[in-house]
């Protein structure tokens, strides 16, 4: 697994380095005013603020970009808290899995990691929420749906937040929401992802920018869905996406793309 992360690793670089030094058209200032930039796991670099954690969100928050991305896995008792991997090794270094503890113990080794609720109530209305449901047993879904029913009450499904998965059969799982609000990641599966998107009626699709044609974008556009893409590092790719007219670009450098669009709307026509 390993392996095959770093070849995905080096391959986004080359791909991110190609399109940083193609030259692309000003998008003009209507289309940067509605451009919808979304932090990835927060602003972070994962020695003094990691990601996923409140403070790795609360400045993306004062950077002003217009959403947040996070990660959303069970405790052992049934707790949702915000975490990425199933373990804590690779951000915290500790030998914790997430599912094999309780929330006390899991507060007790490693404070930092939130629970969703406080993720929920300290963001929801303030920034659009992009919820990734992980791909892990869910013991009880009745009452885990419950819990997320009563987790999300005071926000409402797509306006405030919508649901995302790199393994869209987690979907089957929770039930609080319209499918509406679902939207799967591809990976290199687009095609079958996409007809999933339109098949059930979901939101949309999400995926490497590029990886999503403009055959793609066109096919979900013309059925009322929308897409997004992630993740561009360069003001070039970040124009090459609001040209193509990509609704939702998430990013590992959110903050710092904002301040781009930020300055060329500062600056005037």
């Amino acid at each position: 697994m390993k392996l095959i992360s770093y070849f995905e690793n080096g391959l986004e670089w080359i791909i991110d380095s190609f399109f940083a030094v193609w030259p692309q058209p000003h998008p003009g200032r209507a289309r940067l005013e509605q451009c919808k930039i979304i932090s990835h796991r927060g602003e972070f670099d994962n020695q003094t603020i990691f990601e996923n954690t409140l403070p790795a969100f609360d400045k993306a928050h004062k950077a002003g970009v217009w959403g947040l991305e996070f990660d959303l896995r069970w405790t052992q008792d049934i707790y949702p808290v915000v975490v990425h991997d199933a373990d804590l090794k690779r951000v915290f270094q500790l030998d914790l899995k997430v599912g094999d503890v309780k929330l006390e113990e899991l507060r007790a080794r490693c404070p930092q990691v939130p629970l969703l609720s406080e993720v929920l109530q300290k963001y929801g209305r303030e920034l659009h929420l992009m919820v990734e449901i992980k791909a892990e047993p869910y013991p009880d879904p009745v009452r885990q749906n419950q819990i997320l029913k009563e987790c999300f009450a005071d926000l409402e499904p797509l306006t405030d937040y919508h649901l995302i998965s790199l393994t869209p059969q987690m979907f089957d799982l929770i039930t609080f929401v319209p499918a509406a609000t679902c939207m799967p990641i591809a990976m290199w599966n687009v095609s079958r992802f996409s007809r999933l998107a339109l098949e059930r009626n979901m939101r949309g699709l999400a995926g490497h920018y590029f990886l999503l044609n403009r055959s793609i974008l066109a096919k979900h556009r013309d059925n009322g869905q929308q897409v997004g893409t992630g993740y561009p590092r360069s003001k070039n790719c970040l124009f090459r996406e609001i040209n193509r007219g990509v609704e939702w670009i998430f990013s590992n450098n959110a903050a710092e793309l904002q301040a781009k669009v930020r300055h060329l709307l500062n600056a005037g026509p």
